[in-house]
């Protein structure tokens, strides 16, 4: 959730550290700072709000030095004030770090130290990393050992980090020890930028992007030792180990805005690519099928597997929906969609030939990937469907499929969505195939996949008259979100979408469902969006439309272009293109994100940085 930058080699430190937190901002915050190292001077800014506050408060008071650490706060343990952010010092000021994470055992860590003399000035967990450092770090020089050798400061962070229960990942300076940072990671991404003659820091690769290409992504329980010259990589109980420098193909005019105001909009027009970049080379049209490159597992092992666990949070959790009502349909492999948070904890009975697929974007979602690793830990195939390679859920998956989305900044998950329908749509087309599908039921759905980029494009043809229903809808603050079989998980990520960003309180049903109960709350305060494409039981949701409207409940309509009965009935409707069932997910969730986005304008919300949320959920 929070954002670690850092840099030291020869460039002016404070620049490139704000520069790099402002790509970070997208992560979601609360207050920003950064720590600046000049020989034995280490100065300290940090701020509350937003990084341009920071920046304005380096300006008038400025740090210099060609090494130092920033952060982006999103607040776990304490308020959000200038005290409480980050970097942290320990001791007398001879540890300084920054922390993305939380330690589960701060209180009683804390506790011992203040037995110790240790002050606390901040109500934070990670103000306890910083002075168990500084702690261990004279303990180590009481015990003879050098006080200018780094060894001493390494021994120093591992004796304290052993004694940490939770995730972490740092980045520390040291007072009298300047020209380094010592980074560490457990359960929180970090990866290093390697330059020449100099080395970056960041909690994800976007910072990097227009300053190298080259990257090292630490593993957990890796600690690393970084000059401008070098960089030294150890792992707990195994001493020093080999880098694996990767590259990335991410510039830095990915992250620019373009001829767009906002994240969320340049993303919701990036989507007839993105769903391009998913489909490219996985069609294999003299096979009727879908290939991929990286599942790792033979067709003969597949064929055994015969129930499949989806698991995810939030939007990817709603993608899985989708996948569901797509392998049962076309494979006829029984799955489950599992949210992440509550299958980390549980204990299904999951057998020998369950297969597990971690749906996720970031790649870095904690609950996600700690459901990976329970099913991991007891022998299941455990895949993964994924945005940014080199994450470690990317890393640590059996194998799995690459969504080649691109970066998503907005918060509000938009391309990302449609990408892992597309894919999922891929994953029933070959399991399919591999059991009972025909040629040419293949051949038919490939050919719908391929067009679905065109008519992504036609379905952003509506975004004038969303724009206008908005308006129309904006001042009302419940809304309920109705489809049914596909449209359903579509009608559950509409609301989603409709709370992230503008904070109206909106809820999504199976339309049916709405006669057990949810149709207490129809009145004429509180509109209706129906996902009501044609399809198989279109005069089915038409009923559960005609209910609502016999209780005077406004209806905006999800329609298929060319469907003039709807007219007659909703009050207002947004026409998409008309496709098979089992693909309007991708057409009817894009009028629902554009929806989501214009109301949010209307009621001055911050699009891009909704309050409280952050892109990738790294702590629990």
């Amino acid at each position: 959730m929070c954002g670690i930058v850092g840099y030291v080699g020869f460039r002016s430190a404070p620049e490139l550290l704000l520069d790099g937190l402002t790509r970070l901002e997208y992560r979601g915050y609360d207050s920003a700072g950064i720590a600046v190292q000049r020989d034995s001077e280490i100065g300290i800014r940090k701020k509350v709000g937003r990084v341009e506050e920071l920046r304005k408060l380096v300006a008038a008071n400025p740090v210099r030095g060609s090494i130092g650490i920033g952060h982006t706060r999103w607040a776990t343990h304490g308020a959000t004030t200038d005290v409480n952010s980050h970097p942290h010092v320990g001791g007398n000021g001879e540890v300084v770090l920054v922390h993305n994470g939380v330690i589960e055992n701060y209180a009683k860590l804390k506790e011992q130290l203040q037995g110790l003399g240790y002050v606390f000035r901040t109500a934070t967990d990670s103000e306890v990393v910083a002075h168990l450092i500084a702690h261990h770090l004279e303990e180590q020089i009481k015990l003879g050992e050098d006080p200018e050798s780094v060894s001493t400061y390494m021994k120093a962070v591992e004796v304290s980090l052993k004694k940490l229960k939770g995730t972490y990942g740092l980045a520390i300076l040291f007072r009298d020890l300047p020209n380094l940072i010592l980074v560490a990671r457990a359960g929180s991404p970090l990866v290093i930028g390697v330059g020449k003659g100099e080395h970056f820091i960041a909690s994800d690769a976007s910072p990097l992007a227009g300053y190298t290409d080259e990257v090292v992504y630490l593993a957990d329980h890796e600690m690393a030792v970084i000059t401008a010259d070098h960089v030294d990589l150890h792992r707990r109980d195994e001493g020093r180990v080999k880098m694996s420098v990767q590259t990335i193909n991410q510039v830095s005019t990915d992250l620019d805005l373009g001829k767009f105001d906002h994240y969320m909009l340049k993303e919701i027009y990036e989507q007839p690519e993105s769903i391009e970049n998913c489909l490219r080379g996985r069609i294999d049209d003299d096979s009727a099928t879908s290939k991929f490159g990286g599942l790792n597992i033979d067709p003969q092992e597949l064929r055994l597997v015969d129930r499949i666990v989806l698991t995810a949070c939030g939007t990817s959790w709603h993608a899985g929906l989708v996948g569901e009502y797509l392998i049962e349909e076309f494979a006829r492999i029984p799955v489950e969609v599992e949210y992440a948070s509550e299958l980390r904890y549980r204990n299904p009975p999951l057998t020998e030939r369950t297969m597990v697929f971690a749906i996720t974007q970031s790649g870095e979602t904690a609950d996600t990937l700690a459901a990976m690793r329970e099913c991991k830990r007891k022998g299941h195939k455990s895949l993964a469907i994924c945005n940014v390679v080199g994450s470690t859920i990317a890393r640590e998956a059996d194998g799995g499929i690459y969504l080649h989305a691109g970066p998503e900044i907005g918060v509000a998950s938009t391309k990302a969505f449609t990408s892992q329908v597309t894919a999922l749509s891929l994953l029933a087309l070959y399991l399919g195939r591999m059991r009972h599908m025909s040629y040419h039921a293949g051949k038919r759905m490939i050919s719908q996949l391929r067009d679905m980029p065109d008519t992504i494009r036609r379905t952003l043809g509506c975004h004038d008259s969303v724009r206008e229903i908005s308006a129309k809808y904006a001042g009302y603050d419940n809304f309920l979100y109705l489809g049914r079989l596909y449209n359903f998980p579509v009608a559950l990520e509409g609301a989603l979408k409709l709370k992230e960003i503008s904070y109206i309180h909106a809820e999504g049903y199976p339309a049916a469902e709405m006669k057990h109960g949810p149709i207490a709350l129809v009145d004429e305060e509180t509109p209706s969006v129906f996902v009501i494409p044609r399809g198989a039981i279109y005069p089915k949701i038409m009923s559960n439309l005609e209910e609502i409207k016999a209780r005077r409940g406004k209806v905006i309509a999800i329609a298929c272009e060319g469907d003039h009965r709807i007219a007659d009935l909703a009050d207002d409707v947004i026409y998409v293109p008309e496709v098979e069932d089992f693909l309007q997910p991708l057409v009817t969730s894009i009028p629902l994100q554009l929806l989501a986005y214009h109301i949010a304008l209307e009621r001055g919300c911050n699009v891009d940085r909704p309050r409280n949320l952050a892109k990738s959920v790294t702590v629990e």
